[in-house]
């Protein structure tokens, strides 16, 4: 579990978790911080106080402790691989109405039920810069098994990095998890730099970048449709990205990386073609508001 920036400071204090190690979980919880402006937080341990309210964004052991403990939660599922909120009777004897549940998921896609949908949670900061350069590579191997993120990261990453130079200028390789296989797999290529993605602002990097080339994740499908930009997928490791990408190609002309050569790779859709699909009246792109906003109820007037 990973605690977004904790300070301690007079209650009502808020309490901020996700999973460091899911990319989609990460930038969820930054996304709707960046709304929660200068609110005091908190962390989780003997010594603090316990926090008035907290975000959640897919611990479900966290919520189900915090739930416990009498701590109104609001719990966010940030992708469809996530795992769900827990059921109200793992929460015995606490009552329901400590627990919100909600879920990223755009107003384009179809929902399956469950917890309530945000709308896309979108960067709190849509411009791009006029002088963009390079590849912003966006690598989620989260749940992806050992020897499918393995073959990935030896063989099909180098040769995108190599191309992504060759076409872009550079390239920057961003991933959730297995930093070390990443950054061995692009050691020694020029203008290639692979960093983790709790320790850099993607967002800001994405705003910097000429194109973007990221997992089906819907992290990167937020920075790509608020800011109308382009988007590449890479190929889908792990079931959970093979069902979302199928599901958003079919409304959205997302080319793929499978080949770097392959020139769609570096000449997507223009994007008033590329996002025609999801036009305001699908996604007002104000999830990460709402969260916000409900956030902020919960801590200044608890359930």
């Amino acid at each position: 579990m990973a605690v977004l920036n904790p300070h301690a400071g007079r209650q009502p204090a808020l309490l901020l978790a996700c999973r460091e190690g899911q990319l989609d979980s990460l930038l969820a919880l930054r996304r709707v911080a960046a709304h929660l402006g200068d609110l005091p937080r908190t962390v989780l341990t003997s010594e603090e106080p316990l926090p008035r309210a907290a975000l959640v964004c897919d611990e479900g052991a966290t919520t189900a402790r915090l739930t416990a403990l009498g701590v109104p939660v609001l719990h966010l599922v940030s992708a469809p691989a996530a795992a769900p909120a827990p059921a109200p009777a793992a929460l015995v004897p606490v009552s329901t109405d400590r627990l919100l549940s909600r879920a990223h998921w755009p107003g384009w896609l179809e929902h399956r039920g469950g917890a309530r949908p945000t709308g896309l949670l979108a960067p709190a900061r849509l411009a791009r810069g006029r002088n963009r350069r390079g590849t912003l590579l966006l690598l989620s191997l989260w749940q992806v098994p050992q020897p499918a993120a393995e073959a990935f990261t030896t063989d099909r990453l180098p040769l995108l990095a190599r191309e992504s130079v060759r076409r872009t200028g550079s390239c920057t390789v961003v991933c959730d998890t297995a930093t070390d296989l990443v950054r061995a797999a692009v050691s020694g290529l020029a203008d290639v730099t692979a960093d983790r993605a709790a320790d850099v602002d993607v967002d800001a990097l994405h705003a910097r970048a000429e194109l973007l080339i990221a997992s089906p994740t819907l992290a990167a499908v937020a920075l790509a449709q608020a800011r109308r930009a382009p988007l590449v997928f890479l190929p889908p490791l792990g079931a959970a990205q093979h069902e979302l990408a199928e599901q958003i190609t079919r409304l959205v002309p997302v080319p793929s990386a499978a080949d770097p050569a392959d020139p769609a790779v570096w000449q997507p859709p223009p994007a008033d073609a590329q996002w025609a699909a999801t036009g305001p009246e699908l996604d007002d792109l104000r999830g990460a508001q709402h969260v916000a906003r409900t956030v902020r109820q919960l801590l200044l007037a608890p359930l």
